[in-house]
């Protein structure tokens, strides 16, 4: 039996609803497979986010101050949540 008719068989035994929910994840799926950038197409712009973010860290390198490493950061998120516990 190939995928497509295993696809069928599953499919009759589903209610009308879940049915439903296969029909829309499936057409997610064509969208998602559709959307993606390929290589000819120009990349994305930064968000604006994005972009003030980088200024912000341009802006602590122009200063001197080093920046954090994995394990400060990590450190600074758990003493505001409450303490740091190695």
């Amino acid at each position: 039996m190939n995928t497509e008719n295993q696809l069928l068989g599953i499919w009759r035994q589903l209610p009308q609803t879940k049915q439903q929910e296969v029909l829309d994840f499936a057409q997610f799926l064509v969208e998602r497979r559709t959307a993606r950038p390929s290589s000819t197409q120009p990349t994305a712009q930064p968000l604006p986010l994005g972009e003030r973010l980088q200024a912000i860290r341009d802006q602590i390198v122009a200063s001197g101050m080093p920046l954090l490493t994995h394990e400060d950061i990590e450190r600074e998120m758990c003493d505001r949540r409450g303490g740091y516990q190695e």
